[in-house]
């Protein structure tokens, strides 16, 4: 078997996302060819590929590229597919699970264009076997145990009568870094918690406060950042059991990222919560993260905001109001995040993941948008703002 020494792959993000996960992957030492609405390409080698799902933040999967052909006839898609070097991905006897989009391609039907792909897969690898019933869908892989090694899944994507067949390289989506076992209501996802961090420049040598932390994502994402622990750094990936993989690659990626963490965060981070269970939940996550002793942890209203001295980051993830009936006690909670911040946190900037225009006006600040993504299928905007001193 030729074991190909670069791989074409492909960084999947949340809508809005790619320009910071394209600041990351330069920062990481490799550039980027193109970027997407749903991320963005690259070119690398297994050292490469390692250290980018090791060390990216804001990613939800790393896609390797194995074919891309035209194809408006079954007999076309059944002749490509059997040319895809299948053997450098998937050893013999091993599961796999297909996806499969079709738009605008006179091969519309996905699930036989599934048919065909699977038997060539089970043709060219011994004893392999498509899992037909495997739940492909990011949202049920989000419900899984950070335990499951889910079968090798390959993406198809049929558009305008091009098909393009990817391997997924992550396995288990990227933001489940195996910390966030507890969480409280509403969880934010560990992705889109450190995009926030990212989306509002912040500095680690300044002090951070979440005062409506929840189960602590923000703050130990903020804490992973400013220690440069790598996201990925106690997780398995899909791509270290492939054939074609380079296992000394992986161990040297980790190796450097272990030797990258810093001792202790360099300035206070501050979380705190007025739910005494959430505060539970989110010590026991910052434990399994190695970042326990980096937090200060509170059971402690708006109200009671103590920030450390700054100026720093204030930042928060508010409810977002979308039930019936919560409209009027949102409002009164985002004025008085005005009037706490303002009156405490002078100087400070404010960064909050906003689902709600008129509850961002409420705070009584000239709001800037930072960037607009989903969350949990509802559209949010970060906006930050320079609170006067």
């Amino acid at each position: 078997m030729t074991v190909p020494s670069t791989v074409d792959a492909f960084a999947v993000t949340a809508p809005g996302l790619a320009p910071l996960a394209a600041r990351e992957l330069t920062a990481l030492g490799i550039t980027p060819t193109a970027t997407e609405p749903a991320g963005l390409s690259f070119t690398t080698d297994d050292a490469g590929l390692a250290t980018a799902q090791l060390g990216l933040r804001t990613v939800s999967r790393v896609l390797v590229r194995l074919a891309s052909f035209r194809a408006t006839a079954f007999h076309e898609l059944e002749r490509a597919a059997r040319q895809v070097d299948w053997g450098t991905i998937l050893p013999a006897g091993a599961p796999f699970a297909l996806r499969v989009t079709c738009r605008k391609s006179r091969l519309y039907h996905s699930d036989a264009v599934a048919e065909r792909v699977a038997g060539a897969i089970v043709r060219a690898i011994p004893g392999a076997t498509w899992q037909t019933g495997a739940d492909t869908s990011d949202e049920a892989e989000d419900g899984a145990s950070g335990s499951d090694e889910p079968p090798q899944l390959f993406i198809v994507r049929f558009d305008h009568d091009r098909c393009t067949i990817s391997a997924d390289a992550s396995g288990a989506l990227l933001h489940r870094r195996g910390y966030r076992l507890a969480v409280a209501r509403a969880p934010l996802r560990e992705t889109l918690a450190a995009a926030m961090l990212l989306g509002a420049d912040h500095d680690a040598t300044r002090p951070l406060v979440d005062p409506m932390c929840g189960s602590g994502t923000i703050a130990i994402e903020a804490a992973l950042l400013a220690r440069r622990i790598a996201p990925g750094l106690h997780r398995r990936f899909a791509s270290e059991r492939w054939p074609r993989t380079e296992r000394a690659a992986w161990r040297e990626a980790r190796a450097a990222a272990t030797a990258a963490i810093l001792p202790a965060a360099p300035a206070p981070i501050l979380a705190s919560d007025r739910d005494a269970g959430a505060i539970d939940a989110a010590r026991a996550n910052a434990e399994r993260a190695g970042v326990a002793q980096d937090i200060d942890l509170r059971v402690a209203p708006l109200s009671a905001l103590e920030p450390p001295p700054g100026p720093g980051l204030l930042i928060a993830n508010p409810p977002y109001g979308i039930r019936v009936g919560e409209s009027t006690a949102l409002r009164d909670l985002f004025a008085r995040l005005g009037q706490v911040a303002r009156a405490r946190c002078a100087g400070w900037d404010l960064v909050l993941l906003s689902a709600d225009r008129a509850l961002e006006a409420q705070v009584g600040l000239p709001f800037t948008q930072r960037f607009a993504t989903s969350n949990g299928g509802i559209p949010v905007r970060l906006v930050s703002a320079r609170l006067p001193r």
